[in-house]
C-alpha cells in the first residue's frame, strides 16, 4: 500500500471499534466514490468544529446555543437524567425518556487524573437551584468510576430538595451506557431507584 493510504488507514484506527481490517476496507471504499462524494464528506469533516458546539445549558452537542433538547417545549423540564458523555444521551432518548439531559464531560476516575472539579458538576447545581427540578436521574455507567461519580454526585446534592435515582440494575454491572440497546434503557429507566432515601 502506498504511505498515504498507510497514513489514512492510523487515523481511522482511531475511531472506537475500528481496528486495522475496518480501517482498510473503510479507505478502499472510499477509494470507489466519484470525487464529488469524497470532497463532501473532506468538507462535512472540515466543517464539523464550525458547525457543531455544546450546549449553554446542559453539554449537549447542538448547532446552535441551546440544542433542541433543551429548547423543546414538549420536554419535561423538571427532570434531568445526568450522562458521562453526550453520546449516552441518544440511547436513553430513544427509550421513551422525555425529561431533560445534564453531560458531565466525564467520569471521576483518579488513575486517569480526572478528579470531580474537572466534571460538568458546578452547572448542574446552578441549574437545580435555579430551576424547579424535582428529580435527578443518574445515568452512569455501572462500571466502578460510574458508580463512584453517582454516589459522589447524590452526596453533593444532598443538601438539594430533589430526588436523586439511579437507574435499575438492567444494564450489566461494568457495562458502558452506551452499548446498551434502548429497550434495556427503557427497562432500567422505568425501573429507577432512589439514592438519597
Amino acid at each position: 500500500m502506498t504511505k498515504y493510504i498507510d497514513e489514512l488507514i492510523e487515523i481511522l484506527k482511531e475511531f472506537p471499534g475500528i481496528g486495522q481490517r475496518g480501517a482498510e476496507r473503510i479507505v478502499f471504499q472510499i477509494l470507489k466514490w466519484p470525487p464529488e462524494k469524497v470532497e463532501t464528506l473532506g468538507q462535512k469533516i472540515k466543517q464539523l468544529p464550525d458547525q457543531i458546539r455544546t450546549c449553554k445549558i446542559c453539554g449537549n452537542i447542538s448547532e446552535s446555543e441551546i440544542c433542541e433538547i433543551c429548547s423543546s417545549h414538549e420536554r419535561d423540564k423538571n427532570i434531568i437524567c445526568v450522562v458521562e458523555e453526550f453520546s449516552h444521551i441518544i440511547p436513553i432518548n430513544k427509550s421513551g425518556y422525555k425529561g431533560v439531559f445534564h453531560v458531565l464531560g466525564g467520569k471521576i476516575s483518579p488513575l486517569n487524573n480526572i478528579e470531580a472539579e474537572q466534571l460538568n458538576l458546578a452547572s448542574l447545581i446552578e441549574r437545580i437551584k435555579s430551576s424547579d427540578i424535582t428529580e435527578v436521574v443518574l445515568a452512569l455507567s455501572q462500571d466502578v468510576e460510574g458508580q463512584a461519580t453517582a454516589v459522589y454526585i447524590s452526596e453533593v446534592l444532598k443538601k438539594e430538595d430533589v430526588k436523586i435515582t439511579t437507574l435499575a440494575r438492567g444494564i450489566p454491572a461494568g457495562a458502558d451506557i452506551s452499548y446498551a440497546n434502548s429497550a434495556t434503557i427503557s427497562v432500567a429507566m422505568n425501573g429507577r431507584t432512589e439514592m438519597n432515601k
